[in-house]
């Protein structure tokens, strides 16, 4: 899929609440062949609309399976974003989102084709 996009002359970029460092070792691990940006202390997730706080239960739930959510994002907040894609323009117009709070559940990448089409060909 990130051929198609770029292909069309578009950019993928991923935001995540991880500290930079954090961000770097997925992008290392995984191979990764876009941008992984930071957002600290999900100053932008916060902007649109995006953060929820997790509950003692699952924070308990987390650090059970040896994730510390507050170490690895650098902000003892226990917040997350809700997984969500943007289509944005060269105008900073968004274009086309999705937002879901199942975390499974993305943007089907043919619709992100779909709506990178629908920009460059107007």
């Amino acid at each position: 899929m990130l051929e198609g996009i770029q292909k069309l002359g578009a950019h993928l970029v991923a935001v995540s609440p991880q500290v930079p460092a954090g961000s770097q070792m997925m992008v290392e691990k995984n191979g990764l062949a876009f941008y992984v940006l930071s957002d600290a202390r999900n100053r932008v997730a916060r902007q649109f609309g995006l953060v929820f706080k997790l509950t003692k239960e699952v924070r308990d739930i987390y650090l059970g399976l040896g994730v510390d959510l507050a170490d690895a994002n650098g902000d003892p907040a226990w917040e997350l974003p809700l997984p969500a894609t943007y289509i944005i323009d060269c105008d900073r117009t968004i274009r086309d989102y999705f937002v879901s709070a199942d975390y499974v559940r993305r943007m089907e990448p043919s619709d992100i084709l779909s709506a990178i089409r629908a920009i460059t060909e107007t």
